[in-house]
């Protein structure tokens, strides 16, 4: 077989093949035991037609385009890994020649992974916010630990208020007509949660336990019922009861329930150490992100079209993954949030083609430092997969190897030194210090400029 690449722009080329004859002769052989397992030829079963009839009654060229899709996949393979080109999409495939006895040509146009122009990679600086904890940040961690223990108490005096849970019958209308998921008996809503159509919540504040209301709400155009996007209903609401939160105190008794500790003081001190380590790993993931970006924005690179939406289509997929876990999913999602299909990956889009920028160039960085991934690195990873997962690392390789996902396993490793890398040769600036000069270059200008226009003024005055 013969291979060749020319490009003809900046990520297109055209891929330029010639396979033997022999190949054409296997490839018809293949598709005739295909096709004649099908084959209605009078006086014979199927499957047991001889060729030279087959080929008298239908012709030779009836088994041409199964011969050539089972050809052609595994040539186009071969002449990619020939010419050393990673193509990025679909290839535009055009026959030349194929028939019995010849060589099989074909041309493809080809859109391929992109060049990468290095910029700044070493040196670069990045802001490091700090990872002390300050006392108001102290106070709201333990004001989420009291909402989260919080117990729900009833009350019978008082008006419903924001926050409090109601216990209500309800019934809605549109134009007097009952529509269908209009009706509950006895439903908890957290008024203010924003479970309810906007509008509905507010309208139950200020009622009390037995009172009765007709709530007039408008549904959002985009509601995902059709028949009332847009429609105006109204609800019969009975209150049966309010519920509010009842906060426990913060005292030693609070510090014993919810940890080891027996006093309060020894909690706050366990929990100030425990929101300093959350708040330093989030900051130094946010300053990795952070350098990637200004990394990728340095260096020169056009990224087809394709790649981008080909992360999207991954990010779709991701989104959809993330949605189950939580007892959802795409459609459902989409339906509740009024968006299309193709809204969403509009949407997705930048941030796509960000994912796609900064990978090729944390591959070209990668390259241009040789940093490679041994065998032991693949293997660690493994093993550090199989023991999240509770299986054997060979179990994980099987799996991966079945799917055809070993070779990312190296690549995210790769991509994690590099990044790694990346971080040893940056130059991080703590985000306080940062803050200073900048207020310090901002006083420095202000006088600066008072002069200036003293001058002008003064000169103005002279003339």
């Amino acid at each position: 077989m013969k291979a060749t690449w020319e490009k003809i722009e900046k990520n297109l080329g055209v891929l330029e093949v010639e396979v033997e004859a022999e190949r054409v002769t296997a490839a018809l052989d293949k598709a005739f035991n295909k096709v004649v397992k099908k084959a209605n030829v009078p006086g014979f079963r199927k499957g047991k037609v001889p060729r030279s009839i087959f080929e008298a009654r239908y012709g030779v060229e009836s088994l041409y385009q199964d011969a050539i899709d089972i050809l052609l996949p595994e040539v186009y393979t071969e002449a990619v890994e020939q010419t050393d080109i990673f193509p990025v999409d679909r290839p535009d495939v055009d026959i030349e020649q194929f028939a019995k006895g010849q060589s099989f040509k074909f041309k493809a146009k080809v859109t391929v992974k992109p060049e990468v122009k290095l910029g700044d990679y070493k040196g670069v600086e990045v802001s490091v916010a700090s990872s002390e904890v300050t006392d108001e940040e102290l106070t709201q961690e333990l004001e989420r630990l009291q909402q989260r223990h919080a117990e729900l108490v009833v009350i019978d005096e008082e008006a419903a208020q924001n926050g409090d849970t109601v216990v209500i019958d309800f019934e809605g209308s549109v134009d007097g007509v009952p529509f269908e998921g209009g009706k509950a008996e006895r439903h908890s809503l957290e008024l203010g949660s924003g479970q309810f159509i906007p509008g509905f919540e507010e309208q139950l504040v200020g009622l009390a336990t037995g009172d009765f209301k007709d709530v007039t709400v408008t549904f959002p155009e985009n509601y995902h019922a059709e028949d009332l996007a847009g429609k105006e209903a109204v609800f019969k609401v009975k209150v049966h009861e309010i519920k509010r939160k009842q906060l426990p105190e913060l005292d030693d008794e609070f510090a014993k329930d919810v940890s080891e500790f027996d006093t309060l003081e020894e909690y706050k001190e366990d929990l100030k150490k425990q929101l300093a380590s959350r708040k330093e790993k989030e900051n130094e993931a946010a300053a990795e992100s952070a350098l990637v970006d200004k990394v990728g924005e340095n260096a020169e690179v056009e990224i087809p079209r394709p790649m981008i939406l080909g992360e999207v289509q991954n990010m779709v997929r991701d989104f959809d993954n993330r949605l189950r876990t939580q007892g959802m999913n795409l459609d459902m999602f989409l339906s509740f949030s009024g968006q299309t299909l193709s809204e969403l990956q509009e949407q997705m889009e930048g941030d796509a083609e960000k994912r796609v920028r900064n990978n090729l160039v944390l591959e070209q960085v990668a390259k241009q430092e040789n940093i490679t991934v041994s065998e032991d690195e693949v293997t660690e990873e493994l093993n550090n997969m199989a023991e999240m997962y509770k299986r054997t690392s060979e179990e994980i390789r099987d799996i991966l190897a079945a799917n055809g996902s070993l070779g990312s396993i190296r690549e995210e490793v790769q991509l994690r030194k590099t990044i790694e890398f990346l971080v040893a040769n940056s130059k991080q600036v703590p985000a306080e210090a940062k803050k200073e000069v900048k207020e310090e270059a901002k006083e420095t200008k202000k006088p600066a400029k008072k002069t200036t226009k003293k001058a002008a003024s003064e000169e103005a005055s002279a003339e």
